[in-house]
């Protein structure tokens, strides 16, 4: 289930390409438990939102808090899509991660259907990465500090 290209090229957000220099993320197949987890490999505590599109059309859910060096499952279950979205931010240092896929996001707690129209529903416009889980049921994704766009 591949973003469409105006949602990939729409507004601004980190250039992913910058997020994929060698050695800043790593993402690998896990064979426990079929669930999306993220990988903290800082040494700080990072705010987490996910991005993805089920049955019911887009959506974006925050935050998870992720303690440095965890592992948290965002998802429990089969993922059912191939293409997830991740922004994150580190509360300590500053920076984040994210990319060129725009999605809604709220300063506390939310779950947001849709991706038009953030600020008419009180909500920001937010570049989200892109995982491809290249359809894998269970999938882990690793963020780490050299990978952080520093603000």
């Amino acid at each position: 289930m591949k973003a469409p290209t105006s949602l990939l090229n729409s507004g601004t957000g980190i250039a992913l390409a910058t997020f994929l220099s060698i050695g800043s993320l790593t993402t690998t197949t896990t064979p426990a438990l079929a669930d999306l987890k993220l990988c903290n490999k800082t040494p700080n505590l990072v705010g987490v939102a996910l991005g993805y599109k089920d049955q019911q059309g887009w959506a974006s859910e925050g935050w998870w808090n992720v303690e440095p060096n965890v592992c948290q499952t965002l998802l429990e279950g089969p993922l059912i899509a191939r293409y997830y979205y991740i922004f994150a931010i580190d509360y300590k240092a500053g920076g984040s991660w994210g990319g060129t896929a725009m999605m809604c996001t709220k300063e506390k707690l939310f779950t947001i259907r849709g991706i038009k129209d953030c600020e008419k529903r009180n909500a920001k416009r937010t570049g989200f990465y892109e995982v491809d889980t290249g359809e894998e049921l269970d999938w882990s994704i690793s963020i780490t500090s050299a990978a952080k766009s520093e603000k």
